[in-house]
């Protein structure tokens, strides 16, 4: 291993990018940055099919841990998550999963309805909203409609509590924003959605956010979000 840190993260400027360094930077991990670049579909070059046989980003390399690879942007956050527990890295008393059994099982049952609804039902209204040749009424309706049914599942949670997973901010925030304040490129709405609302704002607004957001650099939002849109044809 080279000197420096020992986590290398392999991203995109793309919601599933975003959930890997905010994360990072959230937890205090310190890491380096590889650019993987979509337009040439790096993603899918041998030597990173190596790190992620699925060809998608992001991914980690834990060069401490005989150079692990962890892929999947949701087994990612809860890799760094055990890795920030064994580490004992907590700063400004800020776990990416709470230790409470109870809220830690809500903050990963948060992230599974991310992982499991908001994400592919918004990238699939990016796909069709944006980027499909033909433009079917049926399919972008079909996904906008189901966007909008989980942003307002969201906003009954966060009418209840300040955080997904209760009092503590969690890795499960994370990767539902990084997702969700995207919601006008897929041609979505959070109208009347004030809880939501409040929730996306508290978050834009955190310093390792904000940082997390510029990696590994920042583009314009439709070139961000065109990409993010890209990977799922290729």
């Amino acid at each position: 291993m080279s000197a420096g840190p020992a986590i290398t993260l392999y991203t995109a400027p793309t919601p599933n990018g975003w959930k890997a360094s905010i994360a990072l930077e959230e937890a205090a991990i310190p890491y380096r940055v590889h650019a993987v670049d979509l337009r040439t579909n790096a993603q899918k070059e041998a030597a990173f099919l190596r790190i992620n046989p699925n060809g998608r980003i992001p991914a980690i390399v834990d060069h401490a841990n005989d150079d692990f690879a962890v892929f999947e942007s949701g087994a990612l956050m809860l890799y760094l998550a055990e890795l920030q527990e064994k580490n004992g890295v907590n700063v400004g008393g800020i776990h990416l999963l709470p230790t409470d059994a109870k809220a830690r099982s809500r903050a990963i049952q948060w992230l599974m309805f991310q992982m499991g609804g908001v994400g592919p039902m918004m990238g699939q209204a990016n796909v069709f909203f944006r980027y499909a040749p033909e433009k079917i009424p049926f399919a972008i309706e079909r996904y906008q409609r189901e966007s909008r049914r989980l942003f307002e599942v969201l906003d009954r949670r966060l009418g209840e509590s300040t955080w997904l997973a209760g009092d503590q901010y969690s890795l499960a925030d994370i990767a539902n924003w990084s997702w969700v304040h995207t919601f006008a490129w897929s041609g979505s709405n959070i109208d009347g959605l004030d809880h939501l609302g409040a929730w996306l704002t508290r978050i834009a607004e955190r310093p390792a956010v904000i940082r997390g957001k510029a990696i590994p650099a920042p583009m314009p939002e439709s070139a961000e979000l065109k990409e993010a849109g890209r990977g799922l044809l290729v």
